[in-house]
């Protein structure tokens, strides 16, 4: 059903699974994980049921990541994640030119989808499942030049950041947060992360460190979501419990959307469809599956 393939970004190798079929062309649905995760954790299960649906899929573990390559291990750097959705479809566009691609996230990286996509040329479709648009309101502009500043950043900009704009290296999840305060804080993240991180060969582990550069513009939906003409799925969890998905910045994102877009609410929080043959993860697919047939 696959093959195992890897390409480069940020001076290391991104792994992952490339499913493919034999016959005539078919687009390719581009898929990575959120925070902390590997392709084993879920996001394996959604490729698969995307793939046999009549879509190829591109699932790679993120820099420094799962069986990605790359240094520091457990750094998450949002700059980073979205520019290895860039050489992913660089990776594809080397063997296809003018091959359809989509862009499917999940939680952190289906923010950096919604950035990416606004960035890379000719991308076809988003799928943002629970995408993470910010706690707050950014601090820094997201009108007038910030497009083209955020543009320059990700193209070419030093993005390494400083001890200033670390946090960690923490637990990813715990349940005392008192003696132990980690970077996902609700019990129901403990209880998704260690069921499925716990599973044998997942390579996930219970640590993470987490860079947010200091930069002109920040890396937000918020700047990208005018520059989506493409169609876009933004898929929101009911009463989600990351504060990172704060509902007011999902709607605000979606409302800045000019192309094509549907907005589907998913019972079960953050969470819920993050569980295999859940009912919320049944309502997710097959709405995900829908949108991909009509838009590519």
């Amino acid at each position: 059903m696959y093959r195992f393939v890897e390409f480069p970004s940020e001076g290391a190798l991104l792994r992952g699974r490339h499913y493919t079929t034999p016959g005539p062309d078919r687009a390719t649905v581009v898929m990575t994980h959120g925070t902390s995760a590997t392709i084993t954790m879920i996001t394996d299960v959604y490729a698969e049921a995307i793939h046999d649906a009549g879509f190829d899929v591109l699932l790679y573990d993120h820099r420094n990541f799962g069986i990605s390559g790359g240094e520091p291990r457990q750094e998450i750097n949002p700059w980073v994640q979205a520019r290895g959705y860039r050489d992913a479809v660089r990776f594809l566009r080397t063997s296809r030119p003018g091959a359809r691609i989509a862009l499917w996230g999940d939680s952190y990286s289906a923010g950096l989808a919604l950035v990416a996509g606004a960035l890379i040329d000719d991308i076809r479709a988003i799928v943002a499942q629970i995408p993470v648009c910010g706690a707050t309101f950014p601090d820094g502009p997201i009108d007038g030049d910030a497009f083209e500043t955020l543009r320059g950043i990700y193209e070419t900009g030093d993005t390494s950041g400083g001890p200033d704009d670390t946090a960690g290296p923490l637990p990813v999840v715990s349940l005392d947060q008192i003696n132990a305060p980690s970077l996902l804080t609700p019990p129901q993240a403990f209880r998704w992360f260690f069921e499925h991180g716990g599973r044998h060969g997942s390579g996930w582990q219970n640590w993470a460190t987490r860079v947010i550069p200091k930069t002109p513009v920040p890396c937000s939906p918020l700047v990208t979501a005018p520059r989506l003409d493409m169609p876009v799925q933004m898929m929101i969890g009911r009463d989600d419990e990351m504060i990172h998905c704060n509902p007011e910045l999902q709607d605000a994102v979606f409302d800045r959307i000019p192309g094509p877009k549907e907005k589907v609410i998913i019972d079960g929080g953050h969470f819920g469809l993050l569980w295999e043959g859940s009912p919320s993860f049944t309502a997710a697919l097959e709405a995900q599956i829908g949108f991909l047939k009509r838009v590519l």
